[in-house]
């Protein structure tokens, strides 16, 4: 029986330098990638991404469209691979990939779209600056309670739900310290994060609309697969709504652990992680049930990726032709 396979596509948080380029190297269309969101952004994000600095690269208005370039470079060999999913998600950022994977957009205006979101929350975190903090071991609505209590000292918000029990909670200084004492004297772990802004809470709320203005220019299209989105763990098939979803998204919790586990319910048997690191793949791990046979990998250099196509049942032979799912509007 063939495998139901969801591409799940990484956001900030899983860079390194060198990524990307082995497939550059490989893909004529990879290498069209990296040259459009050069010219997009006029700055080396490819530089960035194979050769560093780690800070320049870092950077949010240089990490948006770096990350997805490479989650699309990595999309770009596995399509190369014969190989097309079932269904897509992603992680925050990754959800612009997973709309390309979904042929919503074009991984051109795929880019487009990150480029003008990092630089709007960049706007945003320096003229509303906030922090956050990963929680360990307590459960969501342990985490919403102390939220609420402590969100009377200012914005303060579940930013992340990733799995069970690890949630990233966002927001403006005071009320996120208060939040973490709180924790602290339940007995369990806080982490504070190391981000240049307070992501995924209403510190972004001046983003949204015009980020959805935006929008307004970029075709947007039905989704060919199911596409389960980070403000909803629910899909979507109107074009307009899914503009108003990823406006929204800014300001909303990613419900990651939630589309994994309605992915698990509905048949999902392998579960690729689609870019750099393997931050998905660890999470995934937490989440599925560990009986069964459910596959997670991770595909984002041309090692893994051998890897994982010799690992899958008569796999379509590589077809260093294809170039039809990008387009360049």
């Amino acid at each position: 029986m063939p495998r139901r396979i969801a591409f799940l596509f990484p956001g900030q948080g899983s860079q390194y330098v060198g990524m990307g380029k082995d497939l550059f190297d490989r893909y004529q269309q990879v290498k069209e990638i990296f040259q459009y969101v050069d010219d997009l952004c006029k700055r080396p994000i490819s530089t960035y991404c194979f050769e560093g600095p780690l800070d320049d690269l870092t950077l949010t208005v240089n990490l948006q469209p770096a990350i997805t370039a490479v989650n699309l470079a990595c999309m770009t060999a596995l399509r190369q691979a014969g190989l097309t999913p079932s269904v897509s998600a992603g992680h925050s950022l990754g959800e612009y990939a997973a709309l390309a994977s979904a042929g919503v957009v074009s991984p051109f205006d795929a880019l487009t779209l990150v480029n003008k979101r990092g630089e709007l929350m960049h706007r945003e975190s320096l003229a509303n600056p906030g922090k956050m903090a990963a929680i360990i071991g307590m459960d969501i609505s342990e985490v919403e309670e102390i939220v609420k209590a402590a969100g009377g000292k200012g914005v303060l918000s579940v930013a992340n739900h990733n799995t069970a029990e690890q949630i990233v909670i966002s927001g403006q200084a005071v009320p996120l310290e208060a939040a973490l004492e709180m924790v602290k004297k339940r007995g369990k772990k806080a982490i504070p994060l190391k981000v240049s802004g307070a992501w995924h809470c209403a510190l972004m709320n001046q983003a949204v609309t015009e980020f959805r203005r935006f929008m307004e220019d970029v075709p947007f299209r039905q989704p060919e697969i199911p596409l389960f989105f980070n403000a909803t763990a629910q899909t979507k098939a109107d074009a307009a709504a899914i503009k108003d979803l990823m406006a929204q998204q800014l300001v909303s919790p990613v419900r990651w652990y939630d589309i994994i586990s309605t992915l698990v319910e509905q048949g999902v048997d392998t579960f690729v992680e689609v870019g750099p690191k393997t931050v998905l793949s660890g999470l995934c791990k937490k989440i599925i049930p560990s009986e069964g046979d459910i596959r997670v990998a991770n595909v984002q250099d041309t090692k893994t990726l051998d890897r994982f196509l010799e690992g899958l049942p008569q796999h379509p032979q590589p077809d260093q032709s294809a170039s039809h799912y990008i387009t360049t509007h």
